[in-house]
């Protein structure tokens, strides 16, 4: 059965693209969900062969330019990398996703010529994995305020902290951290971004144990013990890495927005096919009872309405022109539509919505991390009000 999310998707690309998107699809049914139940059934993480797999697809190099050895893509293939990878798995997807969003893009914003030059290759093909160093045990929606400090030493930086809930951990060559640099700055410059090379001896990681949710994606800890660093390692403007960080996330909360509807097109199409099914009551297909259609309809309808949002905002975000109030309302909308409607349909399919293999539960427990990653929806809020009503002061945090 055709993906329902097949129909919006092709009527608003170009046809190399929506064929770059099914070849992606058939990458998926192949390399990824054969191994997919008993990842899960194991309490395992992705795989090293299925992360090859990707990264000989191409798919950490898909936003780099070519002259760095990547196929030059925009921000419009990584979503549709999302609606491929995430309709099985927000873990699978999220990890060639972050890699690129969150790890690839502070490099490309904010990255000079040399450090463009020592990374973008490796970091395009896989040999390299960069992650995005933001959260902190006392700090998550308070990002503009990092509990990491790094002060200033002879011969370069020293940090001490610790970074939490940082997707890719297990795999990172190296991690870009978010850290407080001027305490008396004014808000939105106190701190600085710097890369710092994971085998650095006085960097520990370790897996967050115990996840209910993008199980198969590595989740760690990082813990900075005096860890010093050259003045190269800076990653931008000194105290400007509010900035960084914020144009890294607008990309970021796109992508978690596509991952919302791949789970809301994969329930809709597993409901759809339980619904043609199943019988009930003298033989008759549940799929004739209106409630049945109902939930049906509001799957569709919801989808639609996502992907033309999405895929509109993203030609905004490529173009340079999307304000960061709208990635803030997608990932909102997104993720809060699609949560509501993944337990109707696991209703709708009775028992069979709760047995791993059906593939629901799975984005059920997924879409939590949609609601609060790259920002929680409540926090977000106040972002998205701001510009409706200008005149109202605001708590500055």
């Amino acid at each position: 059965m055709r993906r329902q999310i097949d129909t919006y998707i092709e009527s608003l690309i170009e046809p190399e693209r929506f064929e770059f998107y099914r070849n992606l699809c058939s990458f998926s049914d192949r390399e990824i969900v054969p191994k997919l139940l008993s990842w899960e059934r194991e309490r395992c993480l992705i795989d090293d062969a299925a992360i090859k797999a990707m990264a000989d697809f191409g798919l950490f190099g898909l936003t780099v330019e070519e002259s760095f050895g990547g196929a030059g893509g925009q921000m419009l293939d990584l979503i549709l990398m999302g609606f491929a990878l995430g309709y099985h798995s927000h873990s699978v997807a999220i990890t060639p996703g972050a890699a690129v969003s969150l790890g690839i893009k502070p490099l490309q914003l904010a990255g000079t010529k040399k450090q463009k030059a020592a990374h973008l290759y490796d970091l395009a093909t896989g040999k390299r994995m960069f992650i995005f160093g933001l959260s902190e045990p006392g700090r998550g929606s308070d990002a503009a305020n990092p509990q990491v400090t790094a002060k200033r030493i002879n011969n370069g930086w020293c940090i001490n902290g610790e970074k939490c809930w940082i997707t890719n951990a297990k795999w990172a060559s190296h991690t870009i951290v978010h850290a407080l640099t001027n305490p008396d700055g004014r808000r939105a410059h106190r701190s600085t971004c710097f890369i710092v090379p994971m085998n650095h001896p006085n960097i520990c990681y370790r897996e967050i144990e115990g996840k209910q949710a993008w199980r198969q994606s590595s989740t760690g800890s990082i813990f900075f013990d005096n860890v010093e660093v050259s003045e190269d390692a800076m990653l931008g403007e000194l105290n400007e890495g509010f900035k960084v960080m914020v144009s890294t996330l607008n990309g970021g909360r796109l992508f978690i927005s596509a991952l919302a509807l791949a789970s809301l097109a994969y329930a809709l199409d597993a409901t759809r096919r339980y619904a043609q099914e199943r019988t009930q009551f003298n033989n008759r297909l549940i799929g004739r009872f209106q409630r049945v259609q109902d939930v049906l309809i509001d799957m569709d309808i919801a989808l639609e309405q996502g992907v033309i949002w999405l895929i509109n905002a993203v030609k905004q975000y490529d173009a340079g022109i999307m304000c960061r109030e709208t990635a803030a309302k997608l990932k909102i909308e997104c993720s809060q539509r699609a949560s509501v409607l993944l337990p109707a349909a696991m209703e709708i399919c009775g028992g069979m919505g709760c047995i791993d293999e059906f593939g629901l539960a799975r984005h059920r427990d997924d879409l939590f991390v949609a609601r609060v990653g790259e920002g929680s929806n409540f926090a977000l809020r106040d972002l998205v009000v701001r510009p409706l009503i200008p005149e109202v002061p605001h708590f500055e945090q």
